[in-house]
């Protein structure tokens, strides 16, 4: 890539602010040289491990690499068997314990956590954490060595203490003695290393020792007693052997160290590649960038990207695709509209994408991949090279045409100004012409309508314009593909104050064609908007139509939810009236056993089957179900004996047993159930009793016949009488119901110890009227009732 073009693009400004996210100096020199690559292989794992880099980021922060100093320098000393100081040592130290933190922050804590290409870096890393230990127990700081790191170091400091207690126990004896009067001051002090103590000059001769210095006035002289001379010759053989101690100690260690170089020098190479690798991930995040998607057939398809050295809360994104249905794209508009902001977009997000780094647009935007990114923008005029405006420019463009082929990006801002228009549109559009025959990725921005006209009729070439508002005289920064743009110069001058006659006779000076092409563009412009407000409506429609969708959608769940709570209570409460009603009946029934066993009056009888039939109607009354009324309203003259009537509320059939008193409540026997019912509650079966279905015999008697058929009950009660009593009354009911021509007839008698039973079945036996009987069948009443049927 040329520089010049790096420079145009402001390609150094990103290097600059990636350089800041590096914490290593390494790592820093690694993204000072970035940059952009050529080899598409190369470019995706460069963005590969730039997206790694940024996940890693948002997930577990970013690790620090501060601690990876240079130490190339040491490492080729090392090799030769040289000594490393102790600041060389501690730097080494800190680069692996770099390492060891670096390669516990790139270990997964989950084992479903996606493996990414930089584990392969982390794996590489060798922290050699006894080398590390052991440097950090000698050498706490980069000038401290710790007397623990060898016994000897230990042994010699300690009686340099001790002697330094001597040193100054005896000196504040004689500062604090005899001594007093001769001293210039009560302090103890050192000259170079020895100590002394201040005397004044007069006293000289009072103080036996040597003089190791004097004041600039020559009023005080620094006098080493002779009592500590010997202390103070003692401390300072000590000081040697501490230093060569001292040398001891870090000839160990570097030989120590030796043995590591080529471990020590892959961690700082990879802690280096891994600073840069994250310092790109960081950009990403700090700019809110995505990983571009790259082709080899050089398309560029930018989604909603926005410049990165602008300020990203205030900057319009910007669409725009160059390569597939057209090669050339020429953005006009008016001044500062936004035109040399798009351009530098697209040439900077193109840089970006091939140095490996994530551009600031939505994702699945796609770059291509070019040998050379040519961009002629901005003023370049000379005084020194005597060049004009268009003379820079034309200078660029002669060697962009010279270098350029099909792998190439061309950038031209402004092409053709600085010079008289018309050549200047005309040079213009030849040399755009011989970029698009060449099928050379290029885009240019322009004032000339006559390049705006050569978009609109040329295969393969676009127009496009930057939006201006002139109501508010603002750009709004946004790209429009497609469309042509306006200069608006009479707008603008208007706006700004320039009188009315002015811009019409500016007008008159524009050629027919040039005015109806500037209406064009306005009438174009017009439609756009209307087209714009229409679309937003539209979507806003389908905004409010998806709405009502998910709240009609919301409310249906919400009915289908209620109806199935409605369902699933009323199952319950049917449930619930199931079981009570089976409680009752089981309690009936235990009832009937205990009054057939039993010797029970009928009042008790009667009592419980009000009791039970109470605690039915209070059932019924507790329903949620209208309880269904007859068909029509009946009268108590309406009710015969024997006649088949439904008891509504109880949803069985039976006969009138007895009838309606001055209350309308009568007595129905359904089955062996008989229950007060009010005339309301029931419904009259049309059908025929069983019992009246054998036709009449018309003889003299026949009125004697109907009216026995109409007082004939169809069932006799037995019960609590004894054999002789109940055959005698079963025989007068048997010749009654013979003569009123019933089928069938129902002998209750309970099951009790079952001689009563067995007397009416042996009675039974012997009638010549009786065709044959049977117990009484589930619903019937069981064995407690006898079925009877008559010839």
């Amino acid at each position: 890539m040329n520089k010049k073009s790096l420079y145009k693009l402001e390609y150094n400004k990103i290097i600059e602010k990636l350089t800041e996210h590096a914490g290593s100096f390494g790592g820093q020199e690694r993204c000072r040289k970035l940059k952009p690559k050529t080899e598409i292989s190369e470019i995706e794992r460069m963005q590969e491990e730039t997206a790694a880099a940024f996940t890693r980021i948002v997930k577990k922060g970013r690790p620090s690499f501060g601690g990876c100093s240079p130490v190339s320098e040491s490492m080729m000393r090392l090799e030769i068997g040289g000594t490393l100081g102790s600041g060389e040592l501690l730097r080494i130290c800190k680069v692996l314990e770099t390492a060891g933190h670096v390669k516990n922050y790139g270990r997964h804590d989950n084992a479903d956590d996606m493996q990414d290409i930089l584990d392969g870096y982390f794996e590489q890393l060798v922290p050699v954490s006894i080398l590390s230990t052991e440097i950090r127990r000698c050498i706490p700081a980069e000038d401290e060595i710790s007397d623990d790191a060898s016994p000897e170091l230990k042994r010699i400091r300690r009686a340099m203490g001790q002697i330094n207690d001597k040193v100054h126990a005896t000196l504040s004896s004689m500062v604090n003695g005899s001594l007093r009067t001769y001293l210039q001051d009560p302090i103890i002090t050192m000259r170079g290393d020895r100590y002394c103590i201040p005397v004044k000059a007069e006293y000289r001769g009072q103080v036996p020792g040597m003089i190791h210095d004097q004041s600039s006035t020559g009023s005080t002289l620094f006098i080493e007693p002779m009592a500590v001379v010997k202390l103070n010759n003692d401390l300072k053989e000590l000081y040697g052997k501490e230093q060569e101690e001292i040398q001891v100690i870090l000839a160990r260690l570097s030989a120590d160290a030796a043995e590591y170089v080529s471990e020590i020098r892959t961690d700082y190479a990879t802690l280096t590649e891994l600073d840069f690798i994250f310092a790109r991930g960081a950009l990403a995040l700090d700019m809110n960038a995505s990983k571009p998607m790259f082709n080899q057939e050089r398309r560029i398809r930018i989604r909603e990207g926005r410049h990165p050295l602008l300020d990203k809360k205030k900057v319009v994104p910007i669409s725009l695709t160059l390569g597939g249905d057209f090669d050339l794209l020429i953005v006009t508009g008016p001044n500062t509209g936004g035109k040399t902001v798009s351009l530098k977009t697209v040439g900077l997000f193109q840089l970006m994408g091939q140095a490996g780094l994530h551009i600031p647009a939505l994702d699945r935007s796609e770059l291509g991949v070019f040998r050379e990114v040519y961009a002629d923008i901005g003023d370049e005029q000379s005084i020194e090279q005597n060049l004009s405006t268009f003379s820079s420019h034309m200078t660029n463009v002669v060697s962009f045409i010279k270098q350029v082929d099909e792998d190439s990006l061309v950038l031209f801002d402004e092409l053709g100004a600085g010079t008289d228009p018309t050549e200047g549109a005309a040079l213009a559009t030849a040399i755009l012409n011989h970029l698009h025959c060449q099928g050379i990725r290029t885009m240019a921005t322009t004032h000339y309508s006559e390049l705006k006209v050569y978009a609109l009729s040329t295969p393969g070439v676009e127009n496009a314009s930057c939006e201006f508002d002139v109501e508010t005289l603002r750009p709004t920064y946004r790209l429009l593909l497609g469309i042509p743009g306006k200069s608006n110069a009479f707008a603008i001058a208007g706006k700004l104050g320039l009188p009315d006659y002015i811009i019409e006779e500016a007008k008159t000076h524009l050629t027919e064609q040039d005015e109806s092409f500037e209406d064009l563009l306005t009438d174009l412009e017009s439609s756009r908007r209307t087209i714009a407000k229409e679309q937003e409506e539209i979507a806003a429609y389908r905004r409010e139509l998806e709405a009502l969708k998910q709240e009609t959608a919301q409310k249906k769940e919400k009915l289908e939810e209620q109806r199935d709570r409605i369902l699933r209570e009323a199952n319950e409460k049917a449930h619930a009236i199931l079981a009570d009603a089976k409680e009752t009946a089981d309690e009936t029934m235990r009832n009937f056993h205990k009054f057939g066993k039993a010797n029970v009056s009928a009042t008790e009888m009667e009592k419980e089957r009000e009791r039970l039939r109470k605690k039915m109607e209070k059932t019924r009354e507790g329903m949620t179900e209208e309880v269904k009324k007859p068909k029509k309203q009946y009268k108590p003259s309406d009710f015969k004996l024997g006649e088949t009537v439904k008891v509504l509320s109880m949803n069985l059939t039976g006969t009138v047993h007895s009838l309606p008193d001055t209350k309308g409540n009568l007595m129905v026997q359904m089955g062996i159930l008989s229950s007060k019912v009010h005339i309301s509650d029931l419904e009259i079966v049309d059908e025929k009793p069983a019992y009246l279905k054998k036709t009449a015999a018309r003889t003299s008697k026949g009125k004697v016949k109907m009216g026995k058929s109409l007082s004939v009950s169809p069932e006799i009660n037995l019960l609590g009488k004894t054999v002789d009593e109940a055959v005698a009354e079963l025989d007068k009911y048997l010749d009654d119901a013979s003569l009123a021509h019933l089928i069938s007839v129902r002998v209750v008698h309970g099951k009790g110890t079952g001689a009563l039973r067995a007397g009416i079945h042996q009675y039974l036996k012997r009638q010549k009227h009786v065709k044959s009987y049977r117990l009484g069948a589930f619903g019937e009443g069981d064995a407690g009732v006898t079925i009877v049927e008559l010839k």
